[in-house]
């Protein structure tokens, strides 16, 4: 595999080549993944497993919401065991194969526990209340967790950027005066006001450039890997910048969590109806009876599954405006075109991925299109 890579490092067409095998395999180790997630919630009911798994739990103990942390957490370790394999495979032994990671393997697994942890002390608490909805508000519950789950991403929306992103990357306000002169002109151009404009250290776990627009308020900010800092041009970045820029200025992360938030109580509701006239076929008959979690948990994860091309849509047609918006307010397509193409070579991505796959997965319009697109835009 590493001489096949090796091989195609100059030419442009068998590195499309080789983006399409990478894509194909991360997205059928994805598929597969989530299969197992399935397979592993419909055993659990249809064998009766789940009531003896809640058994266990009482075992131990007599308080409801103890018992239902140890059955939880049997079944999420005994997830994480069986799609180790996987996991392991696409997140680094695959990712070294493709010349794409920077990571050791201590740091890999130092990274994963880091957000194991972090999983643990944001996710448990929210468990918690949840189970505690669900018992007390029984036939509203949906009404009461969609008001909860609103609050929720707001708040993680408002603090992930200053609390939760530093524990993984360090951020710093980008030190190039150059750039960073450019990037002020292009904000008061447009009128545009954000937090702050940092770098962060990407480059610690992969080779792959990437940019983002976060937080809310006032942890709104525009954080730029310096992987991206370092391979592309001050044009590219500019163009980089203003794209997400657009994302701020065309209020998307709002839109977001608004749009989030309608298919939220939608999906609850949908599945709160599903759920009390299901509860019998699988012979149970409490809707916060610990053993029947999986099944509500089966019935979200399918609506999940379900809008998630809807979302995609959503997200797609967000990428379009902020290239839009990028185009007009840098007037410099030359520079997002070669910003797309370097950016499809550093993340080996497929420029022209199949369109069921782009419609169903994808979140962003693919490159070919974003690139074809800047071409033919007129000012």
């Amino acid at each position: 595999m590493s001489e096949e890579i090796n091989n195609t490092e100059e030419n442009p067409i068998d590195k499309q080549k080789l983006a399409k095998k990478y894509s194909r395999i991360k997205q059928t180790l994805s598929v597969i993944e989530t299969i197992i997630f399935f397979a592993i919630i419909l055993i659990l009911l249809f064998t009766g497993l789940s009531k003896e798994l809640e058994k266990f739990a009482f075992s131990y103990t007599s308080n409801n919401y103890l018992a239902m942390l140890i059955f939880l957490g049997i079944i999420g370790i005994f997830e994480s065991i069986v799609t180790f394999p996987l996991s392991f495979y696409s997140g680094y032994i695959l990712e070294h194969k493709y010349k794409l990671s920077n990571q050791t393997l201590f740091r890999h697994f130092k990274e994963k526990f880091k957000g194991l942890l972090v999983g643990a002390v944001i996710g448990i608490p929210l468990i918690l209340v949840f189970f505690f909805i669900l018992q007390t508000y029984e036939n509203y519950w949906w009404v009461i967790l969609g008001v909860f789950m609103f609050f929720i991403s707001v708040i993680m929306g408002r603090l992930a950027p200053v609390l939760i992103f530093p524990i993984f990357y360090k951020f710093k306000p980008i030190e190039n005066e150059s750039l960073s002169a450019r990037i002020m002109n292009l904000c008061k151009k447009t009128g545009v006001k954000i937090q702050g404009i940092f770098t962060f250290d990407m480059s610690k776990n992969t080779k792959k450039a990437n940019a983002a627009f976060t937080g809310l308020g006032k942890s709104k900010r525009i954080i730029l890997g310096d992987t991206l800092i370092d391979k592309f041009s001050e044009d590219e970045i500019e163009s980089v910048f203003a794209h997400e820029m657009g994302h701020y200025s065309k209020k998307h992360v709002l839109k977001l969590i608004i749009s989030s938030t309608v298919l939220s109580f939608l999906g609850l509701y949908i599945t709160s109806v599903l759920y009390v006239n299901s509860l019998s076929i699988f012979g149970f008959t409490n809707i916060s009876e610990i053993a029947a979690l999986p099944l509500l948990f089966l019935y979200l994860s399918l609506y999940g599954l379900i809008t998630s091309p809807l979302s995609n849509m959503q997200s797609r047609k967000y990428e379009w405006e902020a290239d839009t918006y990028a185009l007009q307010t840098t007037g410099n397509k030359e520079a997002f075109i070669s910003a797309m193409e370097k950016l499809a070579a550093q993340n080996l991505s497929d420029k022209t991925p199949n369109k069921i796959i782009e419609f169903l997965f994808h979140s962003h319009p693919s490159l070919e299109k974003r690139i074809e697109f800047a071409k033919s835009f007129k000012q």
